[in-house]
Formats: C-alpha cells, sequence, structure tokens
C-alpha cells in the first residue's frame, strides 16, 4: 500500500512542476575589436541579453523606438526581451556594429 501513497505523491509533484514558469535564460554577446560575437543570437520572450565590452571605448546596443542600452569599456550591460519577433540593433557610435535577436515567444 505505502507504494501505492508514494507514487501519488510523486504524480502529483510531477504536474505541480510541469506548472511553474521556465527560468529565464541569459544570453552572452562579447564585443571586441568592434565586432558583435555572436552577432545573430535567437531567445525567448522573457530571456536577458547581456553585452560584455571588451574595447577601451563605449558601445551601445540601440533599437530605433526601443531600447538603448549603455556598454562602457570594460564593463557589461543587460535588458530583457520582452515581444517576440526579429531584433535588429546597432551601436550608436560605431553603427557598422549590427546585430539581430531572434525572439521567440513563450
Amino acid at each position: 500500500m505505502r507504494i501505492r501513497s508514494y507514487s501519488g505523491a510523486v504524480s502529483a509533484v510531477v504536474m505541480l512542476l510541469s506548472w511553474l514558469p521556465a527560468e529565464a535564460a541569459s544570453i552572452e554577446v562579447s564585443i571586441e575589436k568592434l565586432a558583435l560575437r555572436p552577432a545573430e543570437i535567437s531567445a525567448t520572450v522573457g530571456d536577458k541579453i547581456e553585452w560584455t565590452n571588451h574595447d577601451t571605448m563605449i558601445h551601445t546596443a540601440t533599437v530605433d523606438g526601443g531600447f538603448d542600452v549603455v556598454i562602457p569599456p570594460h564593463q557589461a550591460a543587460s535588458t530583457i526581451v520582452t515581444a517576440a519577433g526579429m531584433i535588429d540593433y546597432y551601436c550608436r557610435f560605431h553603427p557598422n556594429m549590427r546585430g539581430r535577436i531572434d525572439v521567440r515567444a513563450k
């Protein structure tokens, strides 16, 4: 009889865990020698995108009409993606630095 009560409890825990929201991911982009690595990434709504600037100059991750993340030299900065779709971004100070985020819905 005890085996059945344990299996029932395990089933209840598994069902409860399936209802919990998935944990958001943290996706890293490196900036070095005026280049984004990787330049194209995939994310899910709610994920954090973090840029680490290894250069000696300031950079941004800018989306017209969207976010504008300032990334000081030798530091990191981040944003949370809030909507699905393709996000093209660039550095305001170095417009040739361009990236793309493919954001999927949850």
